[in-house]
């Protein structure tokens, strides 16, 4: 299945490894690791997590609070739209719905 991230995913994603590298050496690269299984997750069964508004649905990444909103394109298709900290609003990926 190929996934396509959203500039604003990818920004996510860069942003929060970076606070994690602060906070410890490797800890970053251990948050990365943890996005790509769920995001490999995702792949196998890309409807079996909770919609969270229209067609866009929430997964979870474990050991971090933050989740992976995403979208079904098609049969074989993937957009991620944000990787947020749990805690934060969630009009930020709404908006990029």
């Amino acid at each position: 299945m190929r996934v396509l991230y959203r500039a604003e995913a990818a920004a996510d994603l860069a942003q929060a490894s970076s606070w994690y590298e602060t906070q410890r050496a490797g800890l970053g690269d251990e948050f990365r690791a943890a996005v790509q299984a769920s995001i490999t997750v995702v792949e196998r069964l890309p409807d079996a997590f909770p919609i969270a508004q229209a067609d866009v649905r929430r997964a979870l990444v474990h050991r971090f609070p933050y989740a992976l909103y995403y979208r079904r394109l098609d049969e074989n298709g993937l957009e991620i739209l944000a990787c947020l900290h749990n805690r934060r609003s969630p009009r930020v990926w709404r908006r990029r719905a």
